[in-house]
């Protein structure tokens, strides 16, 4: 259609999204799916924060707000950063925007000219590469490996940096395989970017608080503060805090990349919800002792989850150090028949199958760069999570 921008040609829906809104339409007609697509906590928002946007609303805090973030939660915003991760903001350095995902748009295409490159390990959040071509620019994804646990090593990120870099966008814990970098990790990443002064880097950590087995979260301007002044480093409220339909994200970084970030929001959403943000302050300010409470429980699923795709035929699932996805590989079902007679040439295929086969809905790892894989959320209940994994290893099975 001759009448729609360029842009919106070099973009497509989120495949997450749409296969969360196939799976609760299969749902609706009567058919019985257990989805898996969705990364959302099954956890309810904790009760201090319901009853904060509450007295919110009591208290007629329904107006216009300052357009990138009310001066309580920018406050907020920056204690945490200090308490957290060792990091010295000012609120003229922070931005609040309607979700993580719009804080990223706001930067990507506040800076972003045609020509410039966006590097990012693969497999990458879905998001990142369109909102990088929709800004006219181009994604540089740098594949990692199943035998690195997915992490991207710092001799393929040297080689990924061109003239042309303007970002690298890192992820840790990762959205799709829940890899985290170690401090030691993180460090030789670092130690490359400080020979690229023209690269700056965008931290998304938006899965900081989802790790287990006693590892210990860092971030990069923490790690080299010879980054700070190129770092934004970004988070939100969505996971750890169980608040995904609120729209809550953050990011605090140099003054003049913020400015700029704030006049592009003044003239797209303007403010992120008045309610949302006073629900902010106090899922920032209060009590945090509910996080090691789920965490123990995703932990508990992750283990779960692990162990019993690694019982399904044709499958390799790494046990992953934070978020709530894994990402199994599944390069012994390829070339295979499904019972419907379909052969299984990749992994959408794979994915289409199972859901036909078995109403377990998953996302395909090509979608997030790499294959042939799959992503599972086990932000669900423990019971559909084992029914879930019983109908992927009656299905990879039943594969002649």
């Amino acid at each position: 259609m001759g009448f729609l921008a360029d842009s919106i040609g070099r973009i497509k829906p989120s495949p997450t999204i749409a296969i969360t809104g196939l799976a609760k339409e299969l749902k609706a007609a009567g058919k019985d799916i257990i989805s898996l697509s969705a990364g959302e906590p099954d956890f309810d928002t904790p009760d201090n924060i319901k009853q904060a946007a509450i007295r919110a609303i009591e208290r007629g805090e329904t107006k216009y707000t300052i357009v990138d973030g009310i001066p309580e939660l920018k406050a907020a915003i920056v204690k945490k950063f200090k308490r957290e991760n060792g990091l010295d903001y000012k609120p003229a350095q922070v931005t609040v925007g309607t979700g993580g995902k719009q804080v990223l748009f706001n930067a990507l295409v506040a800076t972003l000219n045609p020509g410039d490159e966006v590097v990012m390990p693969a497999p990458y959040w879905v998001s990142y590469p369109d909102i990088v071509l929709f800004a006219g620019a181009k994604p540089v994804a740098v594949p990692t490996r199943l035998e690195d646990g997915f992490k991207m090593k710092p001799e393929a990120l040297a080689a990924a940096i061109t003239p042309k870099t303007k970002w690298l966008i890192f992820n840790s814990p990762s959205n799709p395989t829940g890899a985290a970098y170690t401090r030691a990790e993180l460090k030789a990443l670092t130690d490359v970017l400080v020979k690229h002064p023209h690269v700056w880097v965008l931290s998304d950590d938006m899965y900081e608080h989802l790790v287990y087995d006693e590892f210990e979260f860092t971030t990069p301007a923490q790690v080299e503060p010879r980054l700070y002044e190129r770092t934004l480093t970004l988070n939100g409220m969505s996971k750890a805090y169980c608040m995904t339909g609120w729209r809550l994200g953050y990011a605090a970084g140099p003054e003049p990349l913020i400015k700029a970030m704030g006049t592009l929001q003044s003239q797209s959403t303007t403010n992120p919800s008045s309610i949302t943000q006073w629900a902010g302050v106090e899922a920032l300010n209060g009590p945090q002792d509910f996080i090691p409470k789920h965490n123990k429980v995703f932990k508990e699923r992750r283990d779960l989850v692990v162990s019993m795709l690694n019982q399904s035929k044709g499958i390799t699932c790494p046990k992953p150090e934070g978020a709530f996805y894994v990402f199994p590989f599944c390069k012994g079902t390829i070339g295979k028949t499904a019972p419907s007679g379909k052969k299984i040439a990749s992994d959408e295929d794979f994915v289409t199958e199972l859901l036909a086969a078995e109403g377990v809905a998953v996302v395909h790892g090509t979608a997030f760069g790499l294959g042939p894989a799959f992503r599972v959320s086990y932000a669900t209940s423990t019971k559909d999570l084992e029914e879930a994994c019983r109908r992927i290893q009656r299905f990879c099975g039943n594969l002649q």
